[in-house]
């Protein structure tokens, strides 16, 4: 089977690499089991790199300053709110033995943290990787409120997750771990107050298994809307599995046609690069490709395939069905995840993990537009240099929004007990999506309106919202989505009043 498409490319159009020189970025894990975990003796040479250069890659510190950003283009903001809005309302901590199918007892820690229900239940997944971490779980849940707020779905955000390698245990220990899981939160989890759904190592079965954990334990109600992404014979939504990929070539396609990259007004005809070919990863590229995109690069946690004239999508999952990964695709040619990276393209997409542009590497990125299918892929200090060099970025808490949208459509039919068409749920995902592109595009010209020179807008993080003697920088999308969404929280929080 050929892999190849008849296209061809013009380099020209493609912005420089600065000068400076990258380092090849840590790669540890991402979306679903086809990231596995890497070379650790790499990673901790990498990890010491980024170090020296000052960046803090913790994701909920990253998380915190993106607030803190956004914040200062709110001055009405009442003082200690936006301290209250950053903060995580509840953490919990569970550890447990569960007996193994070697006969073994082992130990296992779980998180699940709710930032916020001003807005409604605490909805976000639930990962199993062995790389979990508190503050990892904090940040996601960060990022779940401020995405469910842009998109408008009346949810807050959560996450959860339990430190363990799926890829070393059995699909019993994995249900034993699952199952255990639940009972340890008992009455954390609810349909309206906290909703679960797949991330990285967990798919439609584990939610199977959270369902009847919980039913088992709540018996004699409707607890189907108690967790999202099911199986369709339990509630599940149809193009639930495709919603995130789905979202974001909607609000791409969206930002191309309102002229965020200019002499680009379509995905039709544009190259993509994707990062990642996991469960979002291998569905955006197969939807950007049936859109008329032509994916020049995918990669995985083995290294990735590129070809100039374009990969056939359907080439490399048999390829990777066949091998376990993608590459080695005949009659492409092999490049690492760094140099996907770097690559000359439209429309780069990392769909991997979080942290993949940081400081070290942006100056070498030679994309004309960045898409976030995963979260918190570009760190601060790489958001400043590629907004100075003009490479706008759609960021994650909209380009992946799909996923909690059509998730949202889930709980609603399970709520009403009800089953929608594809044709429904996908009519209604186009317009959630539009509508938050367009949102977060106009409150990015509205915000850059208001900067005459002298004014401003900010202050201290959690202090009085004063006007500050310096002027603020422009706003980029990040920080115009972050302004539409901190907006949106906390004028429902003071509609609601501070309790008591």
């Amino acid at each position: 089977m050929n892999p190849m498409k008849s296209f061809a490319t013009d380099r020209d159009s493609y912005p420089p690499a600065d000068p400076r020189i990258g380092s090849e970025p840590l790669y540890v894990r991402g979306p679903g089991v086809d990231w596995a975990a890497g070379d650790r003796s790499a990673a901790g040479e990498t990890t010491a790199a980024v170090a020296e250069l000052g960046e803090d890659l913790n994701p909920y510190h990253i998380v915190q300053q993106q607030i803190d950003q956004a914040a200062q283009y709110l001055p009405e903001l009442k003082p200690g709110l936006i301290d209250f809005l950053k903060r995580t309302v509840r953490m919990v901590t569970v550890d447990f033995p569960i007996e193994t199918d070697d006969g073994a007892i082992r130990m296992f820690t779980g998180y699940r943290a709710i930032h916020s229900r001003i807005r409604g239940p605490g909805k976000g997944g639930v990962r199993f990787h062995p790389d979990v971490t508190e503050d990892e779980v904090r940040a996601l849940a960060s990022w779940m409120t401020w995405k469910c707020a842009v998109v408008d779905v009346p949810f807050g955000g959560a996450k959860g997750g339990v430190v363990c390698d799926p890829k070393q245990l059995t699909r019993n220990d994995l249900r034993k771990i699952t199952r255990r899981y639940v009972a340890e939160l008992a009455d954390c989890l609810g349909p309206n107050t906290d909703i679960p759904a797949p991330d990285v190592g967990t798919d439609a079965e584990t939610m199977a298994w959270i369902y009847d954990t919980y039913q088992v334990m709540h018996p004699g109600a409707n607890n189907r809307p108690v967790v999202t992404g099911k199986p369709l014979d339990l509630g599940g939504a149809v193009g639930r599995r495709e919603a995130t990929a789905a979202g974001c070539l909607l609000a791409a396609g969206r930002a191309l046609e309102r002229g965020v990259v200019p002499g680009l007004k379509s995905v039709q005809g544009a190259t993509v690069a994707i990062q990642g070919f996991g469960n979002v990863g291998a569905i955006a590229a197969k939807l950007f490709e049936e859109a008329g995109a032509r994916v020049v690069a995918v990669s995985d946690w083995t290294g990735g395939v590129f070809h100039e004239r374009g990969l056939e999508i359907a080439a490399v999952e048999a390829h990777k069905r066949k091998t376990g990964a993608v590459s080695g695709l005949p009659g492409c040619r092999a490049i690492s995840n760094a140099e996907l990276l770097a690559l000359p393209c439209d429309i780069l997409i990392p769909a991997a993990i979080e942290n993949q542009i940081r400081r070290d590497n942006a100056a070498d990125v030679r994309t004309r537009f960045v898409v976030e299918a995963a979260n918190g892929p570009t760190t601060p200090a790489a958001d400043r240099i590629l907004f100075d060099r003009g490479i706008p970025i759609l960021p994650d808490v909209l380009a992946n929004a799909g996923g909690v949208t059509v998730s949202y459509f889930e709980w609603v039919q399970n709520i009403k007990m009800e089953a929608w068409e594809l044709d429904e749920i996908q009519g209604k995902l186009e317009v959630k999506m539009r509508r938050a592109t367009d949102a977060v595009l106009d409150k990015q010209e509205e915000l850059n309106r208001r900067l005459d020179p002298g004014d401003g807008a900010g202050g201290a993080p959690g202090g009085p919202r004063k006007t500050p003697s310096r002027r603020l920088p422009p706003a980029d999308l990040r920080t115009a989505a972050y302004v539409l969404a901190i907006d949106r929280v906390a004028r429902t929080a003071m509609e609601r009043g501070i309790w008591p």
